[in-house]
């Protein structure tokens, strides 16, 4: 009986024995594998996170260029861009810091000030940050108060051009815009614009660089859709940083921006985003806006800030 149970005892120990060998030699032999897309250490990432100017797809084909051109003339630095599927989800990641660079409008602006970003910077072409209310050239509106009882889309209730500013503008005009409108928050600036076109809403708020954008690629929407009113203007789009990124990579990023308009491929960047330049500006720059929210608040429909 005693031999009975030293064979199995033996193979055992041999085998825990072979597979802590094993064990050893996978520790010592195993190297890590890295994609080619991977940065190296010394490559730190910059997250660059746009608000939804455009939807995912198009942010991507607009802004994407720019990450390229600042990651080619930026040594030791890599430049990613973030897209959000829509304000709610920018917002967030913007106000937890999950951006180390971004370009949020005015309004999200001078919250993210208050979040702890530093503006440094701003896109230029102010006249161009303006609301504009579009409709179908068929659809007998003449006056804002024809809209009264019917459905307009806006992208989102905090895009300050494309809704806020078109709100406080019909507001200012006759219509009660909380009660007396249906008020149709569709996600991006183009589902605005589309939802007047396929007559799910008899008019859409919505600012110029989206309409030039998609109208250009889509001839039959300036055939079939008018711009009928547009609202007075404010500062544009603002650039913001964390104050953790380090100085001389901020300095270099304005550099590179600031003087997109003088090189020839900052001019092709530029035009794609439908913008002539972007400029310096510091977080005294958006006061109006600030004065803007708080007319809005009282007017239209209470908005933090």
């Amino acid at each position: 009986m005693q031999n009975v149970f030293k064979k199995p005892i033996y193979l055992f120990v041999l085998i825990v024995f072979f597979l802590i060998s094993c064990g050893d030699e996978n520790q010592f032999s195993y190297q890590p594998e890295f994609s080619d897309s991977s940065p190296i250490a010394s490559e730190p990432e910059y997250i660059f996170g746009v608000h939804p100017l455009h939807n995912p797809q198009r942010l991507q084909e607009v802004f994407g260029p720019l990450m390229d051109y600042l990651s080619e003339h930026i040594d030791n630095a890599r430049f990613k861009l973030e897209a959000s599927r829509n304000y709610a989800a920018y917002d967030k990641k913007l106000y937890a810091h999950k951006f180390h660079f971004s370009l949020p409008n005015p309004f999200q602006t001078i919250n993210a000030i208050k979040k702890g970003y530093k503006v440094f910077g701003k896109m230029g072409d102010d006249e161009n940050f303006r609301g504009i209310i579009l409709v179908r050239k068929d659809s007998g509106i003449e006056k804002v108060t024809d809209l009264i009882g019917k459905a307009v889309s806006y992208p989102a209730p905090t895009a300050l051009a494309a809704t806020m500013m078109p709100q406080y503008y019909l507001q200012m005009h006759g219509v009660d815009v909380v009660k007396q409108l249906d008020n149709r928050y569709v996600g991006s600036q183009e589902s605005s614009i589309m939802n007047v076109y396929l007559k799910n809403t008899v008019a859409g708020a919505t600012w110029p660089p989206p309409w030039s954008a998609l109208s250009e690629e889509r001839p039959e929407l300036k055939k079939e859709l008018k711009v009928i009113w547009q609202t007075p203007h404010l500062p544009n789009n603002g650039l913001v940083v964390l104050p953790n990124v380090p100085a001389s990579v901020v300095n270099k990023v304005s550099q590179l921006l600031f003087n997109l308009h003088q090189v020839e491929k900052g001019k092709k960047i530029l035009a794609v985003m439908h913008l002539s330049s972007f400029e310096s500006a510091n977080n005294a720059t958006y006061q109006s806006v600030r004065d803007f929210i708080v007319k809005f608040s009282e007017k239209v429909r209470p908005i933090e800030y």
